[in-house]
């Protein structure tokens, strides 16, 4: 029977997942340049399972230096078609506690220097991005992390920032006026094009902090956050275990065919050496 192939793109303090067998390096080339680092191929449980260092080991890229194209083509080109994604974020509600988790169902852009599409250059396409996140994996994410003891929050909206500089005051304040629950600075892009590529794709937003908005709480400090992510990594890590074992190789969500009908450029029009490098993506359409 065929195994499931899951994606997991670690974050702020998660560079590795412990328990992998048959360990070995790929380097993958890609149409939009390097990926953050070398992507790092194994087995867990009966899965298979493929991990990306999100800000490349040693953390040397800022948000906005992530290829994120290349990460999510890099991942497609392996077979991936989950990726859980797990991140740092601030939480922008009382009762998202530093330590929480948060399984998002939605999120605002607040990005502006990044590409976040596989698609223009001669070709056009048009996903849908009303729901972001894949339902069905958002749930066996909840349902692992609550048993790994979390304390878990279903759904909530991730804000999505520039940065790498966190939020000013009266920002946090609006992004709360705005009904986000948490912000954070990478997860939108990861889920635009994943959606694209037709991968189902989920987060585990691991909150270190209350923003700035919670004067009482105190300012955002890197060393706080960068404690609480420790405590927090192990959790992820066994939550991601215990949700491979709950993944089937067949899926039956709608990011399956999420192209099916959202490329609107005229077939011939297409260029020949668009063609080629999108395959692994439109490859089945044309």
């Amino acid at each position: 029977m065929k195994s499931p192939v899951i994606g997991v793109i670690g974050g702020s303090g998660l560079y590795q997942m412990p328990g992998l067998a048959g360990v070995r390096e790929v380097e993958v080339k890609t149409p939009f340049g390097k990926t953050s680092d070398r992507l790092i191929r194994g087995r867990l449980g009966d899965a298979d399972l493929v991990f990306l260092p999100r800000h490349g080991k040693g953390h040397r890229w800022l948000p906005t230096e992530i290829n994120f194209r290349a990460n999510i083509f890099a991942l497609k080109k392996l077979g991936v078609e989950r990726i859980i994604s797990v991140s740092a974020v601030g939480s922008l509600r009382e009762e998202i506690a530093p330590g929480h988790l948060v399984v998002p169902d939605q999120f605002i852009d607040r990005t502006t220097q990044r590409s976040s599409t596989f698609f223009g250059r001669g070709v056009v396409a048009h996903v849908s991005l009303a729901n972001p996140f894949c339902s069905d994996l958002s749930k066996i994410l909840i349902s692992a992390a609550r048993q790994e003891g979390a304390e878990v929050h279903s759904g909530g909206t991730y804000l999505c920032m520039e940065g790498p500089q966190f939020s000013t005051r009266a920002e946090s304040h609006l992004y709360r006026a705005w009904g986000a629950h948490v912000v954070g600075m990478t997860n939108l892009q990861e889920a635009k094009l994943a959606r694209e590529a037709e991968i189902c794709f989920g987060t585990l937003a691991l909150a270190t902090d209350y923003d700035c908005w919670n004067e009482h709480a105190g300012d955002v400090e890197i060393e706080h956050v960068l404690t609480v992510l420790k405590q927090n990594v192990a959790l992820a890590q066994r939550t991601i275990a215990r949700a491979s074992t709950e993944l089937s190789a067949a899926r039956s969500c709608g990011c399956v065919s999420a192209l099916k009908d959202a490329i609107i450029t005229e077939r011939a029009r297409i260029p020949k050496k668009i063609r080629a490098e999108l395959k692994p993506i439109i490859g089945k359409y044309l």
